[in-house]
């Protein structure tokens, strides 16, 4: 009996990973917590019990990439990657960093290019857009810190060339340290531009 109901949980959270991550993928949904409780209303699971990891439904994201993706999504891909390399040449004085989607392979017509650029200013990174003309939005973003407390960083939202480039702006040496990742807690996986370029070549 047991097993049984463990297999049947089991079950509940690959059908509530699939959903989530297929929200993600069609609806441009960006949190994976909302994703998770928009599926598990949809398939009329309950939210206390077991929902899926964002590790799984990172997972079950690639998997409906590969398998309803298609060239498109890999031409897409492409073209936010070059648009990465440009943004961090233009960039250059900040030791812009890719992260996200674009450098994991999950990108799609939802996505931003996020990079993230240091400074020991922290109103250097505006100056530079301002002093070439670029037009910029600011947000705040809360995120995960080394110590596992919760701080909140400032985000600048840049069109160029008909893509959204957001720079988290990292500030003090404290913030060169990569932060966990909000899919597995790992150190978050952050790409040189000589790293995104391999990416081309693969």
């Amino acid at each position: 009996m047991a097993n049984r109901s463990t297999r049947r949980r089991s079950r509940e959270r690959l059908e509530l990973a699939a959903e989530a991550a297929r929200i993600i993928a069609t609806e441009g949904q960006r949190s994976y917590l909302l994703a998770k409780h928009k599926a598990a209303e949809r398939l009329g699971a309950s939210t206390r019990q077991g929902l899926p990891s964002n590790a799984e439904i990172e997972a079950a994201l690639r998997e409906w990439q590969q398998l309803y993706g298609g060239e498109e999504l890999a031409d897409r891909l492409l073209e936010m990657r070059h648009a990465a390399i440009k943004a961090m040449r233009f960039l250059k004085p900040f030791g812009p960093k890719l992260v996200g989607p674009v450098l994991e392979g999950t990108a799609d017509e939802f996505s931003r290019i996020c990079l993230h650029v240091f400074t020991d200013d922290p109103d250097a990174v505006v100056r530079f857009l301002m002093e070439h003309g670029i037009p910029f939005e600011q947000e705040r973003r809360r995120v995960r810190w080394h110590d596992g407390s919760r701080r909140h960083i400032d985000v600048l939202v840049v069109q160029a060339d008909g893509e959204v480039v957001e720079l988290a702006v990292m500030v003090g040496r404290e913030a060169r340290q990569a932060l966990p990742s909000p899919i597995d807690g790992r150190p978050l996986r952050r790409g040189s531009i000589q790293e995104v370029e391999l990416l081309l070549t693969a």
